[in-house]
């Protein structure tokens, strides 16, 4: 028995009786679709600029959303003009297309587009949000339009009809290793065979799942990546508490004693609330909502007339934000917002970003879509 295995609990035995075919169907279909696309049997796309994937092998979130804000604002920083292609979870336009601009002084609905991109929108200064599932056709389509430098696949990794320069993979280090099977005996939607295409691993919220976790994730991941993978660890940390417009209210150290009601519809809410109480504030109540969830005014009144008699702030996150200030906006409602930052591995990932991007427009195919 090797290590990774000592370390899984033991199974229930009904679950993998009744589970188990599905979960190999699972394993297999992913499997032979990456081949048919490798075989060229399902047609691949390609474009003259970079392609960036931002990706996961998990259900739920793993962080991509932090993630592609910090590549963007890495590239913006290069002075590459960066187009992020993202589904638009939840949103309208998810099933046809739409565009934002970062930096425009608009306020678009989130049920049109979704809550993460508007905010990649509001934080980035030089970018270009594209929303909708076919986002193969959403980039032919608006390439022309905008020309960027570089194009983000967000949630990209089993989206293989676009040719990709670089395949990054987000793991979450906080979850349990157990979990690390297909679903729906785990929380995996695609097998470990998917990381033979991964270029770069980025293991998140690496700071709160300690280093013994992180290092059993790693033993986990090592036998299925390419040889010679880099992988980086990340974190989050908060940069302050802001208003439904964007000003900042508190610092760090200005939450601390305040009296606070915790609201969140995202998928990992635990983490959030943990970091508001870590900051010192006084926690009253904590609501979790379903992730992406579409807040009606009456939740948000009841909540917000207690935390009135209470002398109390609503916290939330920077993607609820979103969706909440166009149900109702008052003083009281505040967000946190955080940064990624890199615990360690930033040069290795930057040199691996640098290097992709490296080619100019003059030095490749004329032609932009083949």
């Amino acid at each position: 028995m090797n290590e990774v295995q000592r370390l899984k609990k033991p199974k229930n035995i009904l679950k993998v009786i009744f589970f188990s075919p599905i979960a190999k169907l699972v394993k297999w279909v992913y499997f032979l679709r990456r081949a048919f696309y490798d075989y060229g049997i399902f047609r691949q796309y390609s474009f003259y600029v970079p392609i960036i994937s931002v990706g996961n092998l998990n259900l739920g979130g793993t962080g991509k959303t932090p993630f592609t804000l910090w590549l963007s604002q890495y590239l913006n920083a290069r002075r590459k003009k960066v187009m992020i292609l993202t589904r638009g979870y939840k949103g309208k336009l998810e099933h046809k297309s739409g565009i934002l601009f970062a930096g425009k002084k608009i306020n678009p609905n989130p049920e049109d587009y979704g809550d993460e991109p508007l905010m990649l929108a509001r934080r980035l200064e030089d970018a270009s949000i594209v929303v909708g599932k076919k986002r193969a056709l959403n980039l032919k389509y608006y390439f022309p339009k905008v020309e960027p430098d570089v194009v983000i696949l967000d949630d990209g990794h089993q989206h293989l009809s676009l040719k990709r320069k670089l395949n990054i993979v987000l793991f979450d280090a906080t979850m349990p290793i157990h979990l690390y099977e297909l679903a729906p005996l785990g929380y995996m939607r695609e097998g470990f065979s998917g990381l033979k295409d991964a270029d770069l691993i980025v293991i998140g919220r690496a700071d709160l799942a300690g280093p013994l976790q992180t290092e059993k994730l790693k033993m986990l991941l090592r036998p299925h990546l390419p040889y010679s993978v880099e992988m980086v660890e990340t974190g989050y940390r908060p940069t302050g508490f802001y208003n439904s417009t964007n000003d900042l209210v508190f610092n760090l150290s200005g939450i601390e004693g305040k009296k606070v009601i915790l609201i969140a519809g995202i998928a990992d809410p635990k983490s959030f609330f943990q970091m508001v109480e870590d900051l010192g504030a006084l926690v009253l109540v904590t609501e979790a909502f379903p992730d992406h969830h579409y807040f009606k005014k009456e939740e948000i009144e009841a909540l917000l007339s207690y935390a009135k008699n209470e002398d109390a702030f609503i916290v939330t996150t920077e993607k609820d934000i979103v969706r909440m200030r166009n149900v109702i906006e008052d003083e009281s409602i505040l967000y946190m917002q955080i940064e990624l930052f890199f615990i360690n591995g930033e040069d290795k990932a930057s040199a691996i970003i640098d290097q992709a991007c490296m080619l100019g427009h003059e030095e490749m195919s004329p032609h932009p879509w083949n």
